[in-house]
């Protein structure tokens, strides 16, 4: 099952974990509104299934309605690595003390899944992994 950033978000929510606060939209003027709602400053993200979002310019920190405006502009519509953005989620800037990494993987020669977790976080954890494992 593949989720986007915002329905795990949902999801996790409604199972009594905490996340930040946010919107999903589809349109510019939608970004606004929730912005506004949420209060400021915002991160304006690219909803798509694949990793390097903000390295591809998908993921911008939004101070007030101009900025939301010309992020939302830009990345509505982007392609990043073939996937076409048409959802935004719209939340609460926060202040990041430490990363992590959790992922849920189907081992497909063991035919069972593989928990993993790690302190790196970031978008090039995958990389990493696959990096670690060749050595």
């Amino acid at each position: 099952m593949d989720l986007l950033e915002y329905q795990g978000k949902q999801l996790f929510a409604r199972h009594g974990l905490r996340v930040s606060s946010g919107q999903a939209v589809t349109s510019v003027e939608a970004a606004m509104n929730a912005a506004e709602q949420i209060g400021y400053p915002v991160v304006v993200k690219a909803q798509v299934l694949v990793g390097g979002r903000g390295k591809a310019g998908g993921v911008k920190l939004a101070a007030d309605e101009s900025e939301v405006r010309e992020h939302a502009g830009n990345i509505l519509g982007m392609d990043i690595k073939g996937h076409i953005v048409r959802t935004l989620w719209i939340e609460h800037a926060s202040d990041i003390a430490s990363e992590y990494y959790a992922s849920v993987l189907l081992d497909r020669s063991a035919k069972r899944p593989l928990v993993m977790f790690s302190v790196e976080g970031g978008v090039d954890i995958e990389g990493s992994r696959r990096r670690r494992r060749r050595s």
